[in-house]
């Protein structure tokens, strides 16, 4: 039954963005824009077509600094989450640090970056990291602070250490907020990749993008702008996905499968 309201709901919302671009494509018919504003979906969808390969290498290489720049930013924040909570001073250090950095505009710092590591992947996951790191110790912080006290007094009591508190008691309740910090931290980090990609080097969706709007290119802008939609959709999904294995003991997931109070 789950499974079925589930299939509904991905089938409704692929009617939907159907829906959107065949009334995209008939806008484009009936007001006939000139190309280099507002290419048509079969337009873009047809230089998708012409060159999988050059959108695949480029769309590969975003996806990767993305990746590492996500998983870097989870064991990094969630380290800095930990600290917060164990000492007041390393969370005023802590907190006022990330939030100068979260604070600074990332296209001004980006090129900071190239010029310390040069135009390679590692300004990218750099740059994905400072975006994506804020929310992952905001949300995790927040989840081992939540924490039932009379938990904590039951475990103190039967003489646990503060590690075997954290571990046993404080981290799985902070794993929902932990989930929702990496949900929205790998848009961030993608939105970061592609700052860097902007900034320096020859590979990646935002050097694609970058080039094709020095050539005027709006259909290879549509085209690469419609890669990262897709890149950004399914890394969200996955997370969300990777959530629902996780925390199937959790209200809400419960409420998502339909499942009604008693």
């Amino acid at each position: 039954m789950a499974g079925g309201s589930h299939a509904q709901g991905i089938g409704g919302t692929f009617a939907v963005l159907l829906g959107l671009l065949l009334a995209w494509e008939a806008a484009v018919w009936f007001f006939a824009p000139a190309p280099i504003l507002l290419p048509a979906p079969s337009a873009i969808l047809a230089e998708l077509w012409s060159s999988p390969r050059y959108f695949l290498r480029h769309a590969g290489f975003t996806l990767w600094t993305t990746l590492a720049g996500f998983g870097l930013s989870v064991v990094l924040g969630v380290a800095l989450a930990v600290a917060t909570v164990a000492s007041r001073w390393a969370d005023r250090v802590i907190t006022t640090i990330l939030v100068v950095m979260n604070s600074l505009p990332k296209v001004a710092l980006a090129p900071l970056f190239v010029i310390w590591m040069g135009t390679g992947a590692e300004p990218k996951i750099a740059i994905a990291v400072m975006l994506a790191i804020f929310s992952i110790v905001a949300d995790v912080a927040l989840g081992l602070r939540s924490v039932d006290p009379d938990a904590l007094a039951l475990a103190r009591v039967h003489r646990a250490s503060g590690w075997r508190i954290l571990w046993k008691v404080r981290f799985p309740n902070a794993l929902p907020a932990l989930f929702v910090g990496m949900k929205v931290a790998i848009s961030f980090a993608l939105v970061g990749a592609i700052v860097g990609e902007f900034v320096g080097g020859s590979a990646g969706l935002g050097h694609v993008i970058l080039i094709a709007q020095g050539q005027f290119d709006t259909v290879r802008v549509f085209a690469a702008l419609f890669v990262l939609g897709v890149i950004g959709t399914l890394l969200f999904y996955m997370v969300e996905a990777a959530e629902r294995l996780a925390l199937p003991w959790h209200v809400s997931q419960r409420s998502q499968h339909g499942a009604s109070p008693r």
